[in-house]
């Protein structure tokens, strides 16, 4: 195909202050699909604050394309306006867009509109309902904690939380961030135990620097790689130890090699250990607990 044949593919995820979003980029995902089927040669434009390594509209020369396809999303704002003005010599289309006003110059200025939904006409499918299916990726809960200033100068929860955050960006996996503390009024944290371990039972395994991240996910049957944010170790080694959970990474010892093993143990046959450790919890020959000696305690006369 002739270098001025070539398909420009561009949306709101090619503008610097437009926004990807996921739908909008399976959106991208179908299009692509039906291009390649088709044998024709397109670019993506990214927006640099999304993808930093993608093609930009600061990088490439207009005169290439003779043909524009725009994307999912409002064909509405002067964004679409300028890709008009801009790309004025190519034969502009819109797929999969909503018309909100059939006059706006950012509609009129396409050639063909493929609408998703406008006045007057049936809704059609969305793109991304026919995206081509995706590989799974696992789930991880994240659960830190920035306080424990009774730690002193122990502490080195801002440097694990740096860290352990920093290596997450760039897993390929979800990240779910989670609170322990509870809300009966904040909507977006639980409000219950149970609601916050329904959530922990549904995830792959959790990241966490908090001792009861470590426990309330191993209750769930949910492997935690769990980090000592204490130096010399405290409460979470503590309990690593008291749970039998070998998964834990020292705070002075943090780094990205430690964090992948245990990532790839807990991925792999730390699930099996965590669904047998959460079930010796609640067996009845279950290790003891400090509040098996409370009722002793409670009888204990007062000393002096």
């Amino acid at each position: 195909m002739h270098g001025r044949d070539r398909i420009l593919v561009t949306g709101w995820f090619s503008f610097l202050h437009g926004e990807a979003t996921a739908g909008d980029v399976l959106a991208l995902r179908r299009v692509e699909e039906v291009l390649r089927e088709a044998g024709l040669a397109y670019d993506v434009v990214w927006s640099p604050g999304f993808r930093a390594e993608g093609t930009h509209f600061e990088d490439l020369d207009p005169t290439a394309y003779s043909r524009l396809v725009f994307v999912c999303g409002p064909a509405h704002g002067w964004q679409v306006e300028e890709l008009h003005r801009r790309f004025a010599h190519c034969v502009r289309i819109a797929v999969g867009v909503s018309v909100i006003d059939p006059g706006s110059p950012a509609v009129t200025g396409f050639h063909r509109v493929l609408a998703r939904d406008a006045e007057g006409t049936g809704p059609t499918l969305d793109l991304a309902a026919r995206a081509p299916a995706l590989p799974a990726r696992p789930v991880a809960g994240v659960v830190l904690t920035h306080g424990q200033h009774e730690y002193g100068g122990q502490r080195r929860h801002e440097e694990v939380a740096a860290a352990l955050t920093r290596w997450l960006a760039g897993k390929d996996c979800a990240r779910l961030e989670l609170e322990t503390r509870l809300d009966a009024h904040d909507w977006r944290l639980c409000g219950t135990p149970a609601q916050l371990e329904a959530v922990l039972t549904r995830l792959d395994l959790v990241v966490t620097d908090r001792l009861h991240g470590l426990v309330l996910a191993l209750r769930a049957g949910t492997p935690a790689l769990a980090v000592d944010p204490v130096e010399g170790g405290a409460k979470v080694t503590a309990q690593a130890r008291a749970c039998g959970w070998p998964a834990l990474v020292a705070a002075e010892r943090l780094t990205e090699e430690a964090l992948e093993h245990w990532w790839e143990w807990c991925l792999t046959g730390g699930r099996s250990e965590a669904v047998r450790i959460g079930a010796a919890f609640r067996s009845a020959d279950a290790q003891a607990d400090a509040a098996d000696g409370l009722v002793a305690a409670l009888g204990a006369r007062p000393v002096g």
